[in-house]
Parts: structure tokens; sequence; C-alpha cells
């Protein structure tokens, strides 16, 4: 019995010597709208480098969020950070907690409209967004920067017709990107599809360009028409992009892969565009501070009245 057990312990030994231990791969958090493009463009990655990537998507400022606390609790967090826009990166930059912030590709804003309205145009867009009989979506401003987006183009319209910014904020259902009291939708659905076809909510939303494409590419969402914003309301999503301190030596190669031709090659195929914008300067000096905190500041100034409004969600 003995001289069994002695032969299964060096087997036991042999196998734990010769087996090689699973790395754990540079973390990556990201956008929830770059959850299809960056997984693929991670793929692509693997089997390039060698180096496995995981993977969380979720809205962009509750995802700073979440790395804040997870840095603060010294537990583990992402190695890079994709997000949808440049003030919440540049956020963790100005605290010291990650590396300056850049611009890797872009997206718009646009209207997803559900079947049957067909005489909306972009010419004729905003008369139907302030009809009182027209339900708009969006998603959830501070938390998600699509929502933000959205509050900029309802602020635009104020220029052209005063007073429908607030009008269009008190309408607007908040039924993604972080809200708590929004109806949860199905892991096997898709966000616009759901709330425009399947549990029919909103009339009009306003969403990515990316993610009104990705909707229309579903066969239950083929019937979705996407309209884009009249010049003056039109919105551009800058992404950035950043390196957590302390992050995987690995990170420092996934980071330039999003960067390279053959990474804006994947997100091109998703239906972003290549970064136009100039890089968001490093931390160099006190004016290379200034600029940076501007464009922070800037953007909360855009959002103050965003945190007054009431959270809500139309009935079913």
């Amino acid at each position: 019995m003995k001289r069994h057990f002695y032969t299964f312990s060096l087997i036991a030994c042999a196998v734990s010597i010769t087996l090689p231990t699973p790395a754990l791969g540079v973390t990556l958090y990201g956008a929830g709208s770059l959850r299809s493009s960056l997984t693929k463009l991670t793929e692509a990655f693997t089997k390039d480098s060698g180096i496995a990537v995981n993977t969380y998507f979720g809205p962009s400022g509750l995802t700073r969020a979440k790395i804040e606390n997870e840095l603060a609790g010294n537990l583990k967090t992402a190695d890079v950070f994709a997000s949808a826009d440049l003030g919440n990166p540049l956020q963790l930059f100005q605290k010291g907690l990650s590396s300056p912030v850049e611009n890797f590709t872009s997206n718009r804003m646009v209207a997803v409209l559900r079947p049957g309205l067909d005489n909306i145009t972009s010419d004729n867009l905003l008369g139907f967004l302030l009809d009182p009989n027209i339900k708009i979506g969006t998603s959830t401003p501070l938390s998600d920067p699509s929502g933000d987006y959205a509050w900029q183009i309802f602020d635009k319209a104020d220029k052209v017709r005063p007073g429908s910014s607030q009008t269009l904020k008190d309408k607007a259902l908040q039924l993604v990107g972080g809200n708590p009291s929004a109806p949860p939708v199905p892991s096997n659905e898709n966000n616009l599809v759901y709330f425009l076809k399947t549990n029919p909510l909103a009339d009009i939303f306003l969403a990515y360009y990316t993610s009104g494409k990705t909707a229309q590419e579903l066969e239950a969402g083929q019937d979705l028409r996407i309209v884009e914003l009249p010049d003056y309301l039109a919105t551009k999503a800058d992404y950035g992009l950043t390196v957590i301190k302390n992050a995987d030596p690995d990170a420092e190669k996934l980071a330039p892969y999003i960067l390279s031709p053959k990474g804006q090659a994947i997100l091109a195929n998703y239906g972003f565009t290549s970064p136009y914008s100039t890089p968001v300067p490093e931390n160099q000096g006190a004016y290379g501070t200034l600029l940076a905190l501007s464009v922070v500041f800037a953007m909360h100034r855009k959002l103050l009245l965003a945190e007054k409004q009431i959270v809500k969600v139309s009935k079913p």
C-alpha cells in the first residue's frame, strides 16, 4: 500500500512540475460600446503575442470609479482602461493613477428609430424629439458617456429652440448605462432592440452609431433605422485609452496594439473611426496639467445639471 502511495506521489509531483502554470494575462476594462470590437481585437492580440487578455465591459463612468476603488483597496484591477470618453481616463491620470491618455478611436451619436417612423429625417428630427407623444431613450449621464453626449445634444438644441434643453432632459428615459431603476435587459437581448421593439419603452434612442449598426446587423434589429443628427446637433465621441499604474508589463504591448494599424482596422470594421483629434498632452509642467485639467473641468461643468435630473423610466 505504501509502495502504491509512493508511486502515485512521484507521478503527481512529475505532473505538477511538467504542466505549465496558466498565465493570468492582461486585464482590460472597456466601455460597453467596445464589447464586440475589443473582444475581436484582444483575440487577435492573443493570437499574435501569446498573451492572454481578461476583459470587463461596462459604463465608463462606473468603470472608472471601479478602478479607483480597487486601487484604493489594493485589489486586482485593470491594466488598461479603454473609455468611451476622454474625461474619465483623464481623471485617473490627473490623480496619478494612470499614464497619459490617448484618443485611440472615435464614434458619433445618432438617432436609432423604432419601426414605423419612416417620416423622420435629419432635417425634422428635433421637432419629433420635442413632440410630447415621442418617447426618447438615452443612457445615464455621469455613469455613462453616452448619456453625457445625449445631454450635450439637448444643450445644442437649446441654441436653436430656447427652452428645449430642459424639456428634452425632463422627458428622456435613462434606460441603460447604470440607472438602477431601469428595467433589466435579458442577457440574450440587444439593448436597442429590446427597448425599441421587444419592450418598446422608446420611439427614438440617442445612441452611438456603432451601437445602432450592431443592432441592425441582428435579425431582430434589421428594421430599426439610423438617422444622422443634423449639423447643429452633431456630437462626436472621442474615446480615451490609458494604462493603469503598476500595470502588468504586457499592458505596454496591448495598448500599442490597439493603436496599431491592425487594431485600428478591427475597430473600423465595427464602425469606429480613426482618432483625428490631437493626443491629450502629457503632464509636462504646469501648462500640461492646466490643459488636461481644463478638459475635465469643462466636461464637469456641462454635466452638473445632469446630476440634478430625476432618474425616471416609463412603466411598461
